[in-house]
Protein backbone atom coordinates (compact mmCIF):
# COMPACT_ATOMS: atom_id res chain seq x y z
CA UNK A 1 0.00 0.00 0.00
CA UNK A 2 2.80 2.24 0.80
CA UNK A 3 4.41 1.66 -2.51
CA UNK A 4 1.22 2.46 -4.58
CA UNK A 5 1.16 5.75 -2.56
CA UNK A 6 4.82 6.55 -3.88
CA UNK A 7 3.89 5.99 -7.44
CA UNK A 8 2.01 9.20 -6.41
CA UNK A 9 4.89 11.36 -5.13
CA UNK A 10 5.99 15.07 -6.24
CA UNK A 11 9.51 14.73 -7.40
CA UNK A 12 11.62 18.19 -6.67
CA UNK A 13 14.62 18.50 -8.36
CA UNK A 14 17.36 20.56 -6.08
CA UNK A 15 19.72 22.82 -7.69
CA UNK A 16 23.41 23.43 -7.65
CA UNK A 17 22.51 27.06 -6.20
CA UNK A 18 19.71 26.07 -3.81
CA UNK A 19 20.05 26.79 -0.36
CA UNK A 20 18.58 24.84 2.52
CA UNK A 21 15.71 27.73 2.80
CA UNK A 22 14.61 26.90 -1.00
CA UNK A 23 14.78 23.20 -0.52
CA UNK A 24 12.15 23.36 2.46
CA UNK A 25 10.29 25.68 0.66
CA UNK A 26 9.85 23.47 -2.17
CA UNK A 27 8.60 20.71 0.41
CA UNK A 28 6.11 23.12 1.67
CA UNK A 29 4.67 24.31 -1.24
CA UNK A 30 4.43 20.64 -2.53
CA UNK A 31 0.99 19.32 -2.95
CA UNK A 32 2.01 15.71 -2.97
CA UNK A 33 2.25 13.81 0.89
CA UNK A 34 4.94 12.20 -0.89
CA UNK A 35 8.16 14.43 -1.92
CA UNK A 36 11.26 12.74 -3.72
CA UNK A 37 14.02 14.87 -2.97
CA UNK A 38 16.81 14.70 -6.33
CA UNK A 39 20.14 16.32 -5.68
CA UNK A 40 22.78 17.06 -8.21
CA UNK A 41 26.03 15.53 -8.40
CA UNK A 42 27.59 17.67 -6.15
CA UNK A 43 25.13 17.90 -3.37
CA UNK A 44 26.77 19.97 -0.89
CA UNK A 45 24.24 21.10 1.32
CA UNK A 46 22.70 17.35 1.69
CA UNK A 47 26.49 16.00 3.38
CA UNK A 48 25.34 18.29 6.64
CA UNK A 49 23.69 16.35 9.49
CA UNK A 50 21.99 19.82 10.54
CA UNK A 51 20.68 20.16 7.21
CA UNK A 52 19.42 16.43 6.77
CA UNK A 53 17.78 17.01 10.12
CA UNK A 54 16.10 20.62 9.26
CA UNK A 55 14.66 18.58 6.14
CA UNK A 56 13.15 16.22 8.12
CA UNK A 57 11.71 18.65 10.99
CA UNK A 58 10.05 20.63 7.49
CA UNK A 59 8.82 17.19 6.46
CA UNK A 60 6.97 16.22 9.61
CA UNK A 61 5.61 19.80 10.10
CA UNK A 62 4.22 19.88 6.69
CA UNK A 63 2.70 16.17 7.27
CA UNK A 64 4.72 15.22 4.51
CA UNK A 65 7.26 12.23 3.69
CA UNK A 66 10.62 13.27 2.07
CA UNK A 67 12.37 10.49 0.40
CA UNK A 68 15.93 11.04 -1.07
CA UNK A 69 16.77 9.38 -4.10
CA UNK A 70 20.25 8.86 -4.42
CA UNK A 71 23.66 6.47 -3.86
CA UNK A 72 25.49 8.46 -2.14
CA UNK A 73 27.21 6.68 0.80
CA UNK A 74 27.70 10.00 2.99
CA UNK A 75 24.26 11.09 2.50
CA UNK A 76 22.94 7.60 3.22
CA UNK A 77 24.80 7.75 6.58
CA UNK A 78 23.14 11.28 7.37
CA UNK A 79 19.55 9.99 6.66
CA UNK A 80 19.97 6.94 8.40
CA UNK A 81 20.61 9.24 11.51
CA UNK A 82 17.34 11.23 10.34
CA UNK A 83 15.55 8.55 9.94
CA UNK A 84 14.68 9.94 6.74
CA UNK A 85 13.98 6.85 3.94
CA UNK A 86 16.50 6.80 0.54
CA UNK A 87 15.89 5.01 -2.64
CA UNK A 88 18.30 4.60 -5.46
CA UNK A 89 15.84 5.97 -8.04
CA UNK A 90 12.49 6.65 -8.48
CA UNK A 91 11.18 3.61 -9.51
CA UNK A 92 12.44 1.57 -6.60
CA UNK A 93 10.79 1.71 -3.54
CA UNK A 94 12.46 3.39 -0.46
CA UNK A 95 13.53 2.66 2.56
CA UNK A 96 15.02 3.81 5.88
CA UNK A 97 18.98 3.04 6.07
CA UNK A 98 20.03 0.67 9.00
CA UNK A 99 21.52 1.32 12.09
CA UNK A 100 24.87 -0.04 10.98
CA UNK A 101 24.86 3.55 8.29
CA UNK A 102 24.01 5.45 10.97
CA UNK A 103 26.78 4.62 13.69
CA UNK A 104 29.51 4.07 10.72
CA UNK A 105 29.02 8.32 11.01
CA UNK A 106 32.30 9.94 10.98
CA UNK A 107 33.23 13.58 12.66
CA UNK A 108 33.96 14.62 9.53
CA UNK A 109 30.09 14.03 8.18
CA UNK A 110 28.90 15.57 10.82
CA UNK A 111 30.48 19.01 10.02
CA UNK A 112 28.72 21.51 8.11
CA UNK A 113 29.53 20.92 4.06
CA UNK A 114 31.09 24.90 4.10
CA UNK A 115 33.67 23.71 6.41
CA UNK A 116 37.34 22.85 5.72
CA UNK A 117 38.06 19.61 7.64
CA UNK A 118 41.52 20.57 7.93
CA UNK A 119 41.15 24.59 9.00
CA UNK A 120 38.72 23.28 11.36
CA UNK A 121 41.31 20.84 13.02
CA UNK A 122 43.71 23.22 13.12
CA UNK A 123 41.24 25.78 14.95
CA UNK A 124 40.02 23.31 16.99
CA UNK A 125 43.52 22.40 18.42
CA UNK A 126 44.61 26.10 18.64
CA UNK A 127 41.31 26.84 20.77
CA UNK A 128 41.97 23.88 22.94
CA UNK A 129 45.48 25.02 23.09
CA UNK A 130 44.78 28.35 24.00
CA UNK A 131 41.97 26.93 26.65
CA UNK A 132 44.37 24.71 28.38
CA UNK A 133 47.41 27.53 28.87
CA UNK A 134 44.47 29.64 29.95
CA UNK A 135 43.25 27.40 32.51
CA UNK A 136 46.99 26.50 33.59
CA UNK A 137 47.82 30.03 34.41
CA UNK A 138 44.65 30.74 36.22
CA UNK A 139 45.16 27.67 38.34
CA UNK A 140 48.72 28.93 39.03
CA UNK A 141 47.48 32.26 39.87
CA UNK A 142 44.71 31.07 42.16
CA UNK A 143 47.05 28.81 43.69
CA UNK A 144 49.66 31.65 44.38
CA UNK A 145 46.52 34.00 45.64
CA UNK A 146 45.84 31.14 48.16
CA UNK A 147 49.59 30.61 49.17
CA UNK A 148 49.54 34.89 49.53
CA UNK A 149 46.27 35.31 51.01
CA UNK A 150 46.42 32.20 53.48
CA UNK A 151 49.64 31.38 54.45
CA UNK A 152 50.63 28.38 56.82
CA UNK A 153 51.13 28.89 59.97
CA UNK A 154 54.58 27.62 59.47
CA UNK A 155 55.70 30.66 56.89
CA UNK A 156 56.52 33.39 58.67
CA UNK A 157 54.79 36.96 57.93
CA UNK A 158 57.74 37.94 55.55
CA UNK A 159 57.33 35.56 53.40
CA UNK A 160 53.63 35.91 53.02
CA UNK A 161 54.91 39.71 51.96
CA UNK A 162 57.08 38.25 49.30
CA UNK A 163 54.58 36.28 48.08
CA UNK A 164 52.48 39.01 47.90
CA UNK A 165 54.79 41.20 45.93
CA UNK A 166 55.52 38.18 43.76
CA UNK A 167 52.15 38.25 42.81
CA UNK A 168 51.83 42.07 42.35
CA UNK A 169 54.66 41.68 40.15
CA UNK A 170 53.44 38.60 38.03
CA UNK A 171 50.31 40.55 37.41
CA UNK A 172 51.74 43.93 36.17
CA UNK A 173 53.60 42.01 33.95
CA UNK A 174 50.92 40.01 32.48
CA UNK A 175 48.85 44.05 32.13
CA UNK A 176 52.30 45.35 30.54
CA UNK A 177 52.16 42.42 27.61
CA UNK A 178 49.44 43.81 25.39
CA UNK A 179 50.66 47.58 25.75
CA UNK A 180 54.34 45.78 25.37
CA UNK A 181 53.24 43.86 21.95
CA UNK A 182 51.36 46.83 20.68
CA UNK A 183 53.84 49.10 20.72
CA UNK A 184 56.44 46.76 19.19
CA UNK A 185 53.96 45.59 16.46
CA UNK A 186 52.35 49.36 16.13
CA UNK A 187 51.97 49.43 12.27
CA UNK A 188 50.66 45.44 12.11
CA UNK A 189 48.18 46.14 14.54
CA UNK A 190 46.81 49.58 12.90
CA UNK A 191 46.88 48.20 9.31
CA UNK A 192 45.30 44.99 10.61
CA UNK A 193 42.46 46.87 12.42
CA UNK A 194 41.81 48.33 9.10
CA UNK A 195 42.15 45.52 6.87
CA UNK A 196 40.03 43.89 9.08
CA UNK A 197 37.36 46.77 8.88
CA UNK A 198 37.73 46.64 5.12
CA UNK A 199 36.94 43.01 5.15
CA UNK A 200 33.90 43.88 7.39
CA UNK A 201 32.54 46.28 4.89
CA UNK A 202 32.85 44.57 1.98
CA UNK A 203 31.31 41.46 3.04
CA UNK A 204 28.99 43.84 3.86
CA UNK A 205 28.48 44.94 0.67
CA UNK A 206 28.85 41.92 -1.15
CA UNK A 207 26.21 40.38 1.20
CA UNK A 208 23.72 43.39 2.22
CA UNK A 209 24.26 46.08 -0.54
CA UNK A 210 25.44 44.74 -4.08
CA UNK A 211 22.64 42.22 -4.33
CA UNK A 212 20.53 42.68 -7.20
CA UNK A 213 18.43 41.06 -9.74
CA UNK A 214 17.30 42.10 -13.39
CA UNK A 215 13.96 39.81 -14.33
CA UNK A 216 13.48 40.07 -18.55
CA UNK A 217 10.35 38.81 -19.27
CA UNK A 218 9.33 38.25 -23.25
CA UNK A 219 5.67 38.35 -23.37
CA UNK A 220 4.24 36.91 -26.44
CA UNK A 221 1.46 38.29 -28.20
CA UNK A 222 -1.66 37.42 -30.65
CA UNK A 223 -3.40 40.12 -33.29
CA UNK A 224 -7.41 40.13 -32.88
CA UNK A 225 -8.88 42.15 -35.60
CA UNK A 226 -11.79 44.33 -34.09
CA UNK A 227 -14.76 46.02 -35.96
CA UNK A 228 -17.90 47.72 -34.81
CA UNK A 229 -20.57 49.79 -36.14
CA UNK A 230 -20.21 53.24 -33.90
CA UNK A 231 -22.40 56.66 -34.04
CA UNK A 232 -21.76 60.14 -33.65
CA UNK A 233 -23.54 62.81 -32.28
CA UNK A 234 -22.04 66.99 -32.92
CA UNK A 235 -23.94 67.31 -29.24
CA UNK A 236 -21.95 66.43 -26.21
CA UNK A 237 -24.86 66.31 -24.04
CA UNK A 238 -25.98 63.27 -26.30
CA UNK A 239 -22.90 61.42 -26.18
CA UNK A 240 -22.65 57.74 -24.69
CA UNK A 241 -19.51 56.31 -25.19
CA UNK A 242 -19.62 53.19 -23.49
CA UNK A 243 -23.01 52.48 -25.93
CA UNK A 244 -20.48 53.49 -29.22
CA UNK A 245 -21.46 56.78 -29.47
CA UNK A 246 -19.14 59.50 -29.71
CA UNK A 247 -19.17 63.27 -29.44
CA UNK A 248 -17.61 64.92 -32.75
CA UNK A 249 -15.57 67.91 -32.06
CA UNK A 250 -14.43 70.08 -34.79
CA UNK A 251 -11.05 71.29 -35.41
CA UNK A 252 -10.13 74.14 -37.74
CA UNK A 253 -6.97 75.54 -38.97
CA UNK A 254 -6.47 78.70 -41.68
CA UNK A 255 -4.02 79.51 -43.78
CA UNK A 256 -3.63 82.53 -45.66
CA UNK A 257 -1.29 82.45 -49.44
CA UNK A 258 -0.74 85.80 -51.05
CA UNK A 259 0.89 85.89 -54.48
CA UNK A 260 2.31 88.85 -56.42
CA UNK A 261 1.82 90.10 -60.35
CA UNK A 262 2.41 91.51 -63.07
CA UNK A 263 -0.09 94.14 -64.30
CA UNK A 264 -0.68 94.05 -67.62
CA UNK A 265 -3.64 96.15 -67.99
CA UNK A 266 -3.94 99.88 -69.58
CA UNK A 267 -6.11 102.33 -69.02
CA UNK A 268 -6.63 105.79 -70.80
CA UNK A 269 -6.86 108.39 -68.30
CA UNK A 270 -7.33 111.27 -70.63
CA UNK A 271 -10.80 113.93 -71.77
CA UNK A 272 -12.90 112.49 -73.59
CA UNK A 273 -13.99 114.32 -77.71
CA UNK A 274 -16.98 115.78 -77.69
CA UNK A 275 -19.21 117.10 -80.37
CA UNK A 276 -22.73 116.96 -82.45
CA UNK A 277 -24.52 114.74 -84.74
CA UNK A 278 -27.64 115.95 -86.61
CA UNK A 279 -30.40 113.38 -86.87
CA UNK A 280 -33.22 112.94 -88.87
CA UNK A 281 -36.54 111.17 -89.66
CA UNK A 282 -39.12 110.48 -91.92
CA UNK A 283 -43.07 110.94 -90.78
CA UNK A 284 -45.97 109.72 -93.27
CA UNK A 285 -47.87 112.93 -94.51
CA UNK A 286 -50.08 114.68 -92.49
CA UNK A 287 -50.18 111.97 -89.76
CA UNK A 288 -49.34 112.86 -86.38
CA UNK A 289 -45.99 110.72 -85.10
CA UNK A 290 -42.56 111.34 -83.22
CA UNK A 291 -39.34 108.84 -82.39
CA UNK A 292 -37.06 109.73 -79.39
CA UNK A 293 -33.65 109.36 -78.92
CA UNK A 294 -32.48 108.64 -74.84
CA UNK A 295 -29.95 110.05 -73.60
CA UNK A 296 -26.78 107.19 -73.60
CA UNK A 297 -28.13 106.24 -76.78
CA UNK A 298 -24.85 104.88 -79.17
CA UNK A 299 -23.48 106.36 -82.56
CA UNK A 300 -20.94 104.73 -83.98
CA UNK A 301 -18.78 105.74 -86.88
CA UNK A 302 -15.39 103.52 -88.11
CA UNK A 303 -15.57 101.63 -84.88
CA UNK A 304 -15.45 104.70 -82.23
CA UNK A 305 -18.67 105.07 -80.11
CA UNK A 306 -20.36 108.18 -79.13
CA UNK A 307 -22.82 108.55 -76.48
CA UNK A 308 -25.88 111.40 -76.18
CA UNK A 309 -25.60 113.54 -73.68
CA UNK A 310 -28.83 114.02 -73.10
CA UNK A 311 -32.21 112.99 -74.88
CA UNK A 312 -33.71 114.12 -77.96
CA UNK A 313 -37.36 114.00 -79.63
CA UNK A 314 -38.63 114.43 -83.23
CA UNK A 315 -42.11 114.83 -83.99
CA UNK A 316 -44.35 115.72 -86.36
CA UNK A 317 -47.90 117.63 -85.41
CA UNK A 318 -49.32 116.22 -89.17
CA UNK A 319 -50.70 119.68 -90.01
CA UNK A 320 -49.18 120.02 -93.72
CA UNK A 321 -45.99 120.36 -95.05
CA UNK A 322 -44.29 123.45 -93.31
CA UNK A 323 -42.88 122.27 -90.25
CA UNK A 324 -41.50 119.72 -92.90
CA UNK A 325 -37.79 120.31 -94.01
CA UNK A 326 -38.22 118.67 -97.47
CA UNK A 327 -41.33 121.09 -97.57
CA UNK A 328 -39.65 122.46 -101.10
CA UNK A 329 -39.31 119.77 -102.71
CA UNK A 330 -42.70 117.72 -103.47
CA UNK A 331 -40.92 114.73 -104.60
CA UNK A 332 -39.07 114.01 -101.80
CA UNK A 333 -42.74 114.44 -99.51
CA UNK A 334 -44.12 111.78 -101.80
CA UNK A 335 -41.12 109.45 -101.73
CA UNK A 336 -40.41 109.99 -98.10
CA UNK A 337 -42.63 111.67 -95.97
CA UNK A 338 -42.56 114.74 -94.01
CA UNK A 339 -38.37 114.77 -92.47
CA UNK A 340 -37.93 116.46 -89.13
CA UNK A 341 -34.08 117.35 -88.20
CA UNK A 342 -32.45 117.55 -85.13
CA UNK A 343 -29.46 117.88 -83.26
CA UNK A 344 -27.91 115.34 -80.59
CA UNK A 345 -24.37 116.62 -78.57
CA UNK A 346 -22.35 113.21 -78.03
CA UNK A 347 -19.08 112.13 -76.04
CA UNK A 348 -16.52 109.52 -77.02
CA UNK A 349 -17.50 106.37 -75.36
CA UNK A 350 -13.52 106.64 -73.82
CA UNK A 351 -10.70 108.81 -73.41
CA UNK A 352 -8.46 109.42 -76.67
CA UNK A 353 -7.80 111.74 -78.96
CA UNK A 354 -8.41 109.08 -81.97
CA UNK A 355 -11.97 110.33 -80.58
CA UNK A 356 -10.96 113.92 -82.27
CA UNK A 357 -12.53 113.05 -85.93
CA UNK A 358 -13.76 115.17 -88.87
CA UNK A 359 -16.90 115.99 -90.54
CA UNK A 360 -18.83 112.79 -91.96
CA UNK A 361 -21.92 112.84 -93.74
CA UNK A 362 -22.11 109.38 -94.02
CA UNK A 363 -21.18 106.24 -91.91
CA UNK A 364 -23.01 106.60 -88.92
CA UNK A 365 -24.99 104.03 -87.58
CA UNK A 366 -27.40 103.97 -84.12
CA UNK A 367 -29.92 101.93 -82.71
CA UNK A 368 -32.29 104.81 -83.11
CA UNK A 369 -34.99 105.00 -85.69
CA UNK A 370 -33.16 107.84 -87.13
CA UNK A 371 -30.53 109.01 -89.98
CA UNK A 372 -27.57 110.72 -88.47
CA UNK A 373 -24.40 112.86 -89.83
CA UNK A 374 -22.08 115.35 -88.98
CA UNK A 375 -21.10 118.51 -89.68
CA UNK A 376 -18.38 119.48 -87.65
CA UNK A 377 -15.87 117.93 -85.66
CA UNK A 378 -15.18 116.12 -82.87
CA UNK A 379 -13.06 117.59 -80.86
CA UNK A 380 -11.61 117.96 -76.97
CA UNK A 381 -10.31 113.89 -77.10
CA UNK A 382 -6.41 113.71 -75.16
CA UNK A 383 -4.44 110.30 -73.72
CA UNK A 384 -3.11 109.83 -70.69
CA UNK A 385 -2.22 106.01 -70.45
CA UNK A 386 -1.85 104.21 -67.36
CA UNK A 387 -1.27 100.42 -66.11
CA UNK A 388 -4.12 98.82 -64.06
CA UNK A 389 -4.86 95.47 -62.82
CA UNK A 390 -6.89 93.63 -65.54
CA UNK A 391 -8.80 90.67 -65.38
CA UNK A 392 -7.27 88.65 -67.25
CA UNK A 393 -4.42 89.06 -65.24
CA UNK A 394 -6.20 88.26 -61.91
CA UNK A 395 -7.59 85.16 -63.19
CA UNK A 396 -3.71 84.16 -63.96
CA UNK A 397 -3.00 84.97 -60.24
CA UNK A 398 -5.70 83.03 -59.22
CA UNK A 399 -3.90 79.77 -61.06
CA UNK A 400 -1.03 80.05 -58.33
CA UNK A 401 -3.23 80.38 -55.44
CA UNK A 402 -5.19 77.30 -56.77
CA UNK A 403 -1.99 75.16 -55.73
CA UNK A 404 -2.38 75.29 -52.25
CA UNK A 405 -1.27 72.23 -50.86
CA UNK A 406 -4.24 70.22 -49.31
CA UNK A 407 -1.81 67.43 -47.90
CA UNK A 408 0.45 69.64 -46.23
CA UNK A 409 -2.53 71.63 -44.52
CA UNK A 410 -3.99 68.29 -43.89
CA UNK A 411 -0.94 67.42 -42.58
CA UNK A 412 -0.63 70.74 -40.14
CA UNK A 413 -4.04 70.51 -39.03
CA UNK A 414 -3.48 66.70 -37.33
CA UNK A 415 -0.08 68.33 -35.83
CA UNK A 416 -2.42 70.20 -33.76
CA UNK A 417 -5.30 67.51 -32.83
CA UNK A 418 -3.18 66.08 -30.00
CA UNK A 419 -1.95 62.45 -28.90
CA UNK A 420 -5.84 62.01 -26.59
CA UNK A 421 -7.48 62.74 -29.55
CA UNK A 422 -8.99 60.69 -32.71
CA UNK A 423 -9.12 62.05 -36.01
CA UNK A 424 -11.55 61.19 -38.70
CA UNK A 425 -9.77 60.36 -41.87
CA UNK A 426 -13.01 60.83 -43.97
CA UNK A 427 -14.38 64.23 -42.28
CA UNK A 428 -11.46 66.30 -43.75
CA UNK A 429 -12.56 69.34 -45.86
CA UNK A 430 -10.91 72.36 -47.09
CA UNK A 431 -12.22 75.42 -48.86
CA UNK A 432 -10.67 78.91 -49.63
CA UNK A 433 -12.59 81.88 -49.46
CA UNK A 434 -12.48 84.32 -52.39
CA UNK A 435 -9.76 86.15 -53.44
CA UNK A 436 -8.97 89.65 -52.83
CA UNK A 437 -7.31 91.52 -55.36
CA UNK A 438 -5.32 95.18 -54.22
CA UNK A 439 -5.35 97.45 -56.46
CA UNK A 440 -9.11 96.62 -57.17
CA UNK A 441 -9.46 95.63 -60.76
CA UNK A 442 -9.16 98.75 -63.37
CA UNK A 443 -7.60 100.66 -60.44
CA UNK A 444 -3.91 102.25 -61.54
CA UNK A 445 -0.86 100.36 -60.31
CA UNK A 446 1.63 102.66 -59.43
CA UNK A 447 5.17 102.63 -60.66
CA UNK A 448 7.40 100.28 -59.35
CA UNK A 449 4.59 98.52 -57.47
CA UNK A 450 3.17 95.14 -57.87
CA UNK A 451 -0.62 94.20 -57.32
CA UNK A 452 -1.29 91.43 -54.86
CA UNK A 453 -3.61 88.36 -54.69
CA UNK A 454 -4.62 87.03 -51.56
CA UNK A 455 -6.82 84.41 -50.43
CA UNK A 456 -7.94 82.41 -47.29
CA UNK A 457 -7.88 78.70 -46.89
CA UNK A 458 -9.84 76.69 -43.94
CA UNK A 459 -9.13 73.30 -43.39
CA UNK A 460 -11.29 71.53 -41.21
CA UNK A 461 -11.33 67.60 -39.44
CA UNK A 462 -13.69 65.91 -37.02
CA UNK A 463 -11.80 64.72 -33.95
CA UNK A 464 -13.11 62.50 -31.31
CA UNK A 465 -11.88 61.23 -27.51
CA UNK A 466 -9.26 58.61 -28.16
CA UNK A 467 -9.09 57.34 -24.56
CA UNK A 468 -12.85 56.96 -24.68
CA UNK A 469 -12.32 55.06 -28.35
CA UNK A 470 -9.67 52.57 -26.66
CA UNK A 471 -12.15 52.07 -23.28
CA UNK A 472 -14.81 50.88 -25.89
CA UNK A 473 -12.36 48.52 -27.96
CA UNK A 474 -11.42 47.03 -24.70
CA UNK A 475 -14.83 46.50 -23.11
CA UNK A 476 -16.35 44.70 -26.41
CA UNK A 477 -12.74 42.59 -26.93
CA UNK A 478 -14.12 40.67 -23.65
CA UNK A 479 -10.48 39.07 -23.08
CA UNK A 480 -9.71 36.42 -20.25
CA UNK A 481 -8.73 38.08 -16.96
CA UNK A 482 -5.41 36.21 -17.20
CA UNK A 483 -4.48 38.37 -20.44
CA UNK A 484 -4.80 41.66 -21.48
CA UNK A 485 -4.44 43.90 -24.46
CA UNK A 486 -1.27 45.53 -24.70
CA UNK A 487 -1.42 47.58 -27.99
CA UNK A 488 -4.19 49.01 -30.01
CA UNK A 489 -2.77 49.83 -33.48
CA UNK A 490 -4.23 52.88 -35.11
CA UNK A 491 -7.65 52.30 -35.07
CA UNK A 492 -10.00 54.15 -37.52
CA UNK A 493 -13.61 55.21 -39.03
CA UNK A 494 -14.44 53.65 -42.19
CA UNK A 495 -17.86 54.78 -44.26
CA UNK A 496 -18.24 57.84 -42.09
CA UNK A 497 -21.36 59.44 -43.54
CA UNK A 498 -23.98 61.45 -42.18
CA UNK A 499 -27.40 59.88 -41.05
CA UNK A 500 -30.55 61.05 -40.02
CA UNK A 501 -29.50 61.57 -36.42
CA UNK A 502 -26.16 62.77 -36.94
CA UNK A 503 -23.25 60.36 -38.61
CA UNK A 504 -22.56 56.39 -38.73
CA UNK A 505 -19.28 54.65 -39.59
CA UNK A 506 -17.04 51.24 -38.78
CA UNK A 507 -14.93 51.67 -36.07
CA UNK A 508 -11.79 49.07 -36.96
CA UNK A 509 -8.66 48.64 -35.73
CA UNK A 510 -6.25 45.59 -34.71
CA UNK A 511 -5.26 44.96 -31.32
CA UNK A 512 -2.60 42.39 -29.30
CA UNK A 513 -3.14 40.39 -26.26
CA UNK A 514 -0.94 38.36 -23.53
CA UNK A 515 -0.52 37.45 -20.10
CA UNK A 516 -1.44 39.47 -18.15
CA UNK A 517 1.62 40.50 -15.77
CA UNK A 518 3.16 43.64 -13.95
CA UNK A 519 6.56 44.44 -13.10
CA UNK A 520 5.22 44.83 -9.09
CA UNK A 521 2.93 41.07 -10.20
CA UNK A 522 6.00 39.54 -11.09
CA UNK A 523 8.01 40.88 -8.22
CA UNK A 524 6.13 39.67 -5.28
CA UNK A 525 5.79 36.36 -7.17
CA UNK A 526 10.10 36.45 -7.03
CA UNK A 527 11.21 38.08 -4.15
CA UNK A 528 13.05 36.36 -1.24
CA UNK A 529 13.61 33.20 -3.62
CA UNK A 530 15.83 31.40 -5.03
CA UNK A 531 16.67 31.64 -8.31
CA UNK A 532 15.99 28.55 -9.21
CA UNK A 533 12.42 28.46 -7.45
CA UNK A 534 11.82 32.10 -8.68
CA UNK A 535 12.72 30.72 -12.81
CA UNK A 536 10.70 27.85 -12.05
CA UNK A 537 7.50 29.89 -10.35
CA UNK A 538 7.67 32.41 -13.20
CA UNK A 539 7.67 29.47 -15.99
CA UNK A 540 4.46 28.46 -14.71
CA UNK A 541 2.67 31.94 -16.19
CA UNK A 542 1.73 30.51 -19.91
CA UNK A 543 3.21 32.71 -22.82
CA UNK A 544 6.18 34.14 -21.31
CA UNK A 545 9.86 33.40 -21.41
CA UNK A 546 11.70 34.24 -18.42
CA UNK A 547 15.56 35.39 -18.12
CA UNK A 548 16.90 35.92 -14.53
CA UNK A 549 20.37 38.06 -14.54
CA UNK A 550 21.72 38.29 -10.82
CA UNK A 551 23.95 41.39 -10.20
CA UNK A 552 27.01 39.72 -9.60
CA UNK A 553 28.42 35.21 -9.66
CA UNK A 554 27.82 35.11 -6.04
CA UNK A 555 24.01 36.20 -5.93
CA UNK A 556 21.79 33.27 -5.76
CA UNK A 557 18.40 34.40 -4.53
CA UNK A 558 16.45 37.56 -5.73
CA UNK A 559 16.33 40.22 -3.25
CA UNK A 560 13.31 41.15 -0.64
CA UNK A 561 13.89 44.58 -1.36
CA UNK A 562 11.74 45.50 -4.45
CA UNK A 563 14.11 48.28 -4.84
CA UNK A 564 17.01 46.24 -5.79
CA UNK A 565 14.46 44.22 -8.03
CA UNK A 566 14.26 45.38 -11.69
CA UNK A 567 11.81 43.96 -14.21
CA UNK A 568 11.93 44.32 -18.07
CA UNK A 569 8.83 43.26 -19.67
CA UNK A 570 9.42 43.14 -23.28
CA UNK A 571 6.64 42.48 -25.65
CA UNK A 572 7.03 40.01 -28.84
CA UNK A 573 4.37 41.60 -31.59
CA UNK A 574 3.39 38.36 -33.41
CA UNK A 575 2.30 40.63 -36.26
CA UNK A 576 6.47 40.94 -36.63
CA UNK A 577 6.61 37.53 -37.60
CA UNK A 578 4.07 37.63 -40.14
Amino acid sequence: MWYILYMNKDVVYIEPEDDITNIITKIEKSKSKIVALVPPKKAGILRSIVNIKLIAKAAAAAEKTVVLVTVDPSIVKLAAAAKLPVTKNLQSPPSVPTLEAEESITKEELREPTEEPEAADEESAEADSSETTDEDETANEDEAADEAEAPTDKASAKDAEKKAATKKAKEATGKNKFVTWFNAHKKVAIFGGLGALALILILVWALVIAPAATLTIEVKTDLNNFSESVSFTTKLTEENASEGKFYLEEKKIESVKKVEFEATGQKNMGKEATGEIQVYAYFPLNIKASTSISEGETFTISGLVFKATKSETLSYSGEGKNECANKDNSEGLVDYGCRINGTVSVIASEPGSKYNIAASSTGWDTNARVFAYSDSAMEGGTDDIITIVSPADVEKAKSELNSVDEAKNKADLLDEVGDNLMPIDASFVQSSADAVVSPAVGEKVEEGVKPTLTATTTASIYVIDKTKVEEFITEKAKINDDQKIYKIKDPFIENFMATENGFGGKLKTAYTTGANITENSVIEIVKGKGLGEAQHDLRDIPGITVRIDPSFPWVTSIPNNPNKITVIIEVKDSSADS
